[in-house]
C-alpha cells in the first residue's frame, strides 16, 4: 500500500494522515468548498476537491472519490469515521475498483449495521442480549402486546438506528402508540426504513464499549474498554479508559463476549462493541460500530499502541501486531469532546468564528483538532472543534490533570462545551464513579447548577488573587502599585 486516500476531513483526517506519513504512506486529502483551507487539506501529499460544502455534494460522492483514487494511484481509502465509513454498498464498490479499503467487508458492515441482524448474528455466540425482540415489529397492536410481556419501562428502537435518532423512551401503556409513530417518522426520514424494535429499558444504564481488532488469519483481540456513559441527546462528551467499575473478571468476560460477536460476522480490522451495564453490573450487547470510533485516543493512551497503523497493518494482510497476552492496562486516560455549543442553552450549536485558539500542552496533554485561529467553524458539519486527551498514572491524577488542561485551554469567539468538561470532572458523582448515561438529566437539567459552580469558582479565585495581593502589600508597605483587576468571568480565558 504505497498511496492512501482519506475520505474524510477535520481531526479524524489529520490524526489519519500523522500516521500515514509515519509509515512512509503517501496521503491524498479530498475537501468541500467550506474545507478548502483546512489543515488536512495542507498536510497531505495531494488533494482534491470534491464540490460544494454540504456533504451530500461533497464528501459522500463515491463515484467522484473512485475515480480520483484512479486518476492518482490511489490503492487504499480510509474512511475515517462518519460520512462513508459504514457504508457497505461503497465498500463493495472500493473492493470492485480494486482497491483496498481500510475497514471491514461489507458483508460485516451490512450484518452489523442492522441492530436486528446483529442480534440474529450474535445470539448463537452466548453474546448477552437485552429481553425483547430480535425482529421487526410494524403493527402497533402486535407491539403494545409485546411491550405488555417485557414490560415497561421499554425502548423503541429503529433497527437501522443510531444516535438516538428513531428511539423512543415508553414508560406508559397509554402512551405507547403515539410513540412508536413518532418512532417510525423520525427512522423512515433518517434512515429511509421505518422498521422498530423493542427493548426492556436497563435502569441506571451505562454505556460500556470494548475496542476489538481482528485479522484475516483468524486472530482476534479486546484492547479493553471505555466508559461513555457521560452524554447529551445520546451522543458522547466525555469518555475514559478504563472503567472505574469493572473488575477483572468482568473485564475479561465482556472482552470475550466481544471477541465472540467479530467471530460471528467473520470481521476484520478495528471494530467497537457496545455494551449496556445496568445497577447490578450485568452486561448486554447493544450493537457493534465497524470503524473507528471519536474516542479511540483514550485506548491508544492506555495500551501505547496506534489504532490507526494497525488498522493499515491488518489491510495490508498482516497479522495483528500483539495477541491478547501481550496486552496490558497502563494508567488512565480521560476524553473531553469540544464541541462549539453552548452548554446553558440546551447544548445548540454555536457556530461562529475562533478569534482566540491557544491549546493546552505538556507530555501528558494530546488535543486532536482540525481548526487554527481565526478560522470559521462551518455550519455543515458536527460542531466538534477538538477532542482534548490527557493521561493521568491513576484516575485521580487523570481527572486533575485534565481540569488542569481545561484551564489552559484558551477559546473565544463562541461557545464550547469546555465549561461543562470541568463541570463534570469535579462534580462527586463522576469523581465517585456513581454515575450512568442520565448523568445530564440528573445533575444538568436546570444549566444554572454550571452557572452557580463557576461563580463559585470565579469567588476562590478572586480570594486567591486578593489574598496574595495582601500579602505583597504588607511586605511593602512603604510603596506598592495601584493595580486594578477585573472581575470579570466573561474575560477569563482571554
Amino acid at each position: 500500500m504505497k498511496k492512501v486516500l482519506v475520505a474524510n476531513r477535520g481531526e479524524i483526517a489529520r490524526r489519519v494522515i500523522r500516521t500515514l506519513k509515519k509509515m512512509g504512506i503517501a496521503t491524498v486529502a479530498v475537501y468541500s468548498d467550506a474545507d478548502k483551507d483546512a489543515p488536512h487539506v495542507h498536510e497531505a501529499d495531494e488533494a482534491v476537491h470534491l464540490g460544494a460544502s454540504p456533504s451530500s455534494e461533497s464528501y459522500l460522492k463515491q463515484d467522484l472519490i473512485l475515480q480520483y483514487c484512479k486518476e492518482l494511484g490511489v490503492d487504499g481509502i480510509h474512511p475515517g469515521y462518519g460520512f462513508l465509513s459504514e457504508n457497505a454498498h461503497f465498500a463493495r464498490k472500493v473492493k470492485e475498483a480494486g482497491i483496498t479499503l481500510i475497514g471491514p467487508s461489507p458483508e460485516s458492515m451490512e450484518i452489523m449495521g442492522d441492530k436486528l441482524s446483529a442480534k440474529q448474528a450474535v445470539k448463537s455466540y452466548n453474546v448477552p442480549l437485552v429481553p425483547g425482540v430480535d425482529e421487526a415489529i410494524k403493527d402497533v397492536n402486535e407491539a403494545i402486546k409485546i411491550a405488555e410481556e417485557v414490560g415497561y419501562p421499554i425502548l423503541i428502537k429503529a433497527s437501522a438506528g443510531g444516535g438516538g435518532k428513531g428511539m423512543r423512551l415508553v414508560e406508559r401503556s397509554e402512551d405507547f402508540a403515539e410513540q412508536m409513530r413518532m418512532a417510525q417518522n423520525e427512522a423512515r426520514s433518517s434512515f429511509g426504513d421505518d422498521a422498530v424494535f423493542i427493548e426492556k429499558f436497563v435502569t441506571k444504564p451505562r454505556h460500556i464499549e470494548i475496542q476489538v481488532f481482528a485479522d484475516r488469519h483468524g486472530n482476534a483481540v479486546y484492547l479493553f474498554e471505555r466508559e461513555c456513559s457521560v452524554q447529551r441527546r445520546h451522543q458522547k462528551v466525555i469518555e475514559e479508559a478504563p472503567s472505574a467499575i469493572l473488575t477483572d473478571e468482568l473485564r475479561k468476560a465482556m472482552g470475550e463476549s466481544a471477541v465472540a460477536v467479530c467471530q460471528a460476522c467473520n470481521y476484520e480490522g478495528a471494530g467497537t462493541v457496545e455494551f449496556l451495564v445496568d445497577g447490578d453490573l450485568n452486561y448486554y450487547f447493544l450493537e457493534m460500530n465497524t470503524r473507528l470510533q471519536v474516542e479511540h485516543p483514550v485506548t491508544e493512551e492506555i495500551t501505547g499502541l496506534d489504532l490507526v497503523e494497525w488498522q493499515v497493518r491488518v489491510a495490508r494482510g498482516e497479522r495483528l501486531p500483539k495477541l491478547q497476552d501481550e496486552l496490558s492496562i497502563k494508567g488512565h486516560a480521560i476524553e473531553v469532546r469540544v464541541y462549539a455549543e453552548d452548554s446553558m442553552n440546551g447544548f445548540t450549536p454555536d457556530i461562529g468564528n475562533l478569534k482566540r485558539y491557544r491549546i493546552p500542552s505538556g507530555r501528558s496533554v494530546r488535543v486532536d483538532d482540525a481548526f487554527q485561529e481565526g478560522m470559521d467553524i462551518p455550519i455543515y458539519y458536527d460542531p466538534m472543534i477538538a477532542k482534548l486527551v490527557v493521561w493521568g498514572k491513576t484516575r485521580e491524577d487523570a481527572i486533575r490533570r485534565t481540569i488542569q488542561a481545561i484551564d489552559d485551554y484558551q477559546i473565544s469567539g463562541l461557545k464550547t462545551t469546555l465549561d461543562f468538561g470541568k463541570f463534570v470532572l469535579k462534580h462527586e458523582a463522576f469523581r465517585s464513579g456513581n454515575f450512568d448515561t442520565n448523568f445530564v438529566k440528573h445533575y444538568f437539567q436546570d444549566p444554572t447548577v454550571m452557572y452557580d459552580a463557576m461563580e463559585e469558582e470565579k469567588e476562590a479565585l478572586m480570594h486567591g488573587i486578593n489574598k496574595i495581593w495582601s500579602d505583597i502589600k504588607d511586605r511593602n508597605k512603604s510603596e506598592y502599585a495601584s493595580v486594578s483587576i477585573s472581575n470579570s468571568w466573561q474575560q477569563k480565558r482571554t
